[in-house]
């Protein structure tokens, strides 16, 4: 297991998971879904980039905060870390799958439609799995979360393909315990899977009024970048072991 941890957590009360929760909806927002896939500002088709080799998807299974609630699409932190691919010179394209207020269970349920829609399931090269936030927020059993995580992990590598986990934190009004539990589940899945591991997806951000919007909830444009520069060594970690005939190595440096 590979740990990114750039900086000590910022872990602050009931924020950095509010701004995971919002939405009510636990079921798969299918318009939703399809509308962020097809999108320009990510999906490499569109940018008019042709290779020998197909380019290959690194997918995000998350939340509100990958679905980009409250932002621009191009404002997304899975926007931002396509255009850091870009700049590395990785012929990858970044495809978010997003469903504000989605648990793992949620992210467990839309899992085959995710990997299977669009023709994708054959490109898809890696996946970070970004939940967990919303399962905290409603003080659901960690025991669950961790089932959940655990059967979206195991399904992913059976096919071969890579997986980033990012943790979550859960608000403190559930007690020590509970929160410590919840902060000990990643950590164990990860070295269960050996997978590559980032501790907290939201340090750094979770808690800076400046760094978030209006509701003091959802980040900003410069917090997703900065979720984005967070989460990029890791995901750059990924993109290095892929093989280089899939055209996954940088093209230029």
């Amino acid at each position: 297991m590979k740990i990114f941890r750039p900086s000590a957590f910022l872990i602050t009360a009931a924020s950095c998971l509010f701004g995971i929760a919002c939405g009510t909806s636990s079921e798969p927002d299918r318009t939703r879904v399809d509308r962020t896939f097809a999108t320009g500002a990510i999906a490499g088709a569109d940018r008019g980039r042709q290779s020998a080799v197909p380019r290959q998807k690194i997918v995000i299974l998350g939340d509100s905060l990958t679905a980009g609630l409250g932002l621009e699409v191009s404002e997304s932190y899975p926007a931002q870390l396509q255009v850091l691919s870009d700049n590395a010179g990785y012929a990858v394209d970044i495809v978010p799958h997003g469903v504000s207020g989605d648990t793992t269970a949620g992210g467990l349920s839309r899992l085959e439609w995710v990997m299977g829609g669009h023709g994708a399931r054959e490109n898809v090269a890696s996946v970070v799995v970004a939940l967990g936030g919303n399962d905290g927020l409603r003080g659901l059993p960690v025991e669950q979360m961790m089932m959940n995580l655990d059967e979206i992990i195991t399904r992913l590598l059976s096919e071969g393909i890579d997986v980033l986990l990012a943790g979550m934190e859960a608000p403190p009004n559930y007690g020590a315990e509970y929160t410590a539990r919840f902060r000990t589940a990643f950590r164990v899945l990860a070295d269960r899977h050996n997978v590559v591991y980032l501790p907290f997806l939201l340090e750094g951000v979770a808690g800076v009024p400046e760094l978030n919007q209006r509701d003091g909830i959802h980040p900003n444009a410069a917090g997703a970048r900065r979720v984005a520069e967070h989460l990029w060594p890791a995901l750059e970690t990924l993109l290095n072991q892929l093989p280089g005939d899939a055209g996954m190595v940088p093209l230029q440096r």
